[in-house]
């Protein structure tokens, strides 16, 4: 029986990498673009420590998706290994025991959460002027966190399926009704980070009811089906998914590092700076990532195939990519930096103004080099080599950066802060590089990939 990634094979490889990039960036943009559109409605319609307040619950916003990483990648991988091999009877058993495995701890998080909650917002860095309205966010987004996971997960399954452009569908229907609902529940209404959190959490609803129609459908090659507790796929899918899984958690606890930081050198201003800064970091880190999970279905389906010419053309056509969005992000934010703040920040809170663009431009520089780090760590996790992949995810997303903020500031004092993460991302650059020429592929192939191998080859000269 083919699959729908199989199908898709008689595209150029290059083709074939568009195709899955494509969906996977526009899908990452319009996630941060509603994230963003949040930021401007709470500020615009709550004010400006609102923007703060959101900004110190996010940490556990990125817990729930570090939750949902850690099996929704490794998940991910496993099925397209198992395509790859045309087992389609353990590709279904793997994805319906993901789906089920993150619903149970979603609703176990709920609990905990809720009755924990003072606690978590004083653990977050809540101040005595932002703890209630942190705690009216996070009471909304406990509730609605079983969606956040299911969605994204069922987002990355559906492009491992062969359909990637349904991916951006969902959450194109996913942001457009969260800026809908935030219009109306936090300007209209006068909700606040109330309405916020409510229009986040139903947007993701949506998005989670259309990717499950799209699995009861005849077209779809993954479908629900009956199965056992698989401890081997399970320690897989964990061990694949620790690293994004571990990037996803650290970016919680440097913000929260970070928050801390700026309260103890510089004040709580400083931290409505940084709530801009977090917006546009998020926006570039998902363009990095999908760039990475356009990579990343292709990768492990020719790994799966034996085929490490396709899998090596791969990863040079991800870095190609990534190296152009760097370029290009770097410069638009150095153009660009008063229009950016002042979607945030009123221009008449003069000295805050001021400030949040000199920061700004000073955090920019870490743009130009975190987009290598995150799709050499992915790669390594799309040919199923988890320790590499999570020692540079730790690394560049809390030891290196931990280290060097700690450093920066002892050095610079408050102002360093702005400039650890630029640090960070530089020296991570170096311990991927080493992994990289150190770590060759090993896969002892088949005459049929071989042959594989070749046609590739000659289709690629071709073209």
């Amino acid at each position: 029986m083919d699959n729908n990634m199989s199908i898709n094979e008689n595209l150029s490889l290059g083709k074939r990498f568009i195709k899955f990039l494509a969906p996977s960036v526009v899908a990452m943009w319009i996630f941060s673009l509603y994230t963003m559109v949040d930021g401007i409605f709470v500020s615009k319609g709550a004010g400006e420590l609102a923007l703060a307040a959101v900004n110190i619950s996010m940490p556990f916003i990125n817990f729930v998706f570090a939750t949902s990483l850690l099996f929704s990648t490794g998940a991910s991988t496993i099925i397209a290994i198992y395509l790859g091999k045309k087992d389609i009877k353990s590709a279904n058993e793997a994805f319906s025991l993901n789906i089920a495995t993150i619903t149970i701890l979603s609703v176990l998080i709920a609990l905990f959460s809720l009755l924990n909650l003072d606690k978590i917002a004083i653990f977050l860095g809540a101040t005595d002027s932002t703890f209630e309205m942190i705690k009216d966010y996070l009471s909304i987004i406990i509730l609605f966190n079983g969606f956040f996971m299911v969605s994204y997960s069922l987002e990355v399954i559906v492009k491992t399926d062969g359909f990637p452009f349904l991916a951006t569908i969902g959450v194109i229907i996913s942001a457009l009704a969260n800026i809908a609902l935030d219009y109306f529940f936090v300007i209209v209404f006068g909700w606040g980070v109330k309405g916020a959190a409510i229009a986040t959490g139903l947007s993701q609803v949506f998005s989670t009811i259309f990717f499950l129609v799209h699995f009861f459908k005849k077209n779809s090659t993954l479908n629900f089906s009956k199965f056992k507790i698989n401890f081997k796929d399970l320690k897989r899918i964990i061990c694949i998914g620790f690293p994004d899984s571990i990037t996803e958690l650290s970016g919680g606890i440097v913000i929260m590092l970070f928050n801390q930081s700026l309260l103890k050198h510089i004040g709580e201003s400083a931290i409505i700076s940084y709530s801009v800064i977090c917006y546009i970091n998020t926006l570039v880190l998902m363009t990095m990532i999908g760039i990475t999970q356009g990579m990343q279905p292709l990768s492990s389906f020719y790994y799966g195939r034996e085929n490490l010419y396709n899998v090596k053309k791969l990863l040079k056509m991800g870095l190609k990519a990534v190296t152009f969005a760097s370029i290009l992000t770097f410069i638009i934010c150095m153009v660009f930096t008063k229009p950016i703040v002042f979607l945030f920040i009123n221009p008449m809170e003069t000295e805050l103004f001021k400030y949040s663009l000199h920061v700004f431009r000073l955090f920019s520089v870490s743009f130009l080099f975190l987009g290598y780090n995150v799709i050499i760590s992915g790669f390594f996790a799309s040919i199923e080599k988890p320790i590499l992949s999570t020692i540079i995810s730790l690394s560049r997303g809390l030891v290196v950066i931990s280290i060097s903020l700690f450093a920066m500031i002892f050095i610079f004092g408050g102002e360093g802060i702005w400039i650890s993460t630029g640090v960070s991302e530089f020296i991570c650059i170096f311990i991927s590089l080493v992994f990289l020429k150190s770590n060759p592929l090993h896969v002892k192939s088949s005459n049929k990939s071989n042959n594989e191998s070749n046609n590739e080859k000659l289709q690629a000269l071709n073209n």
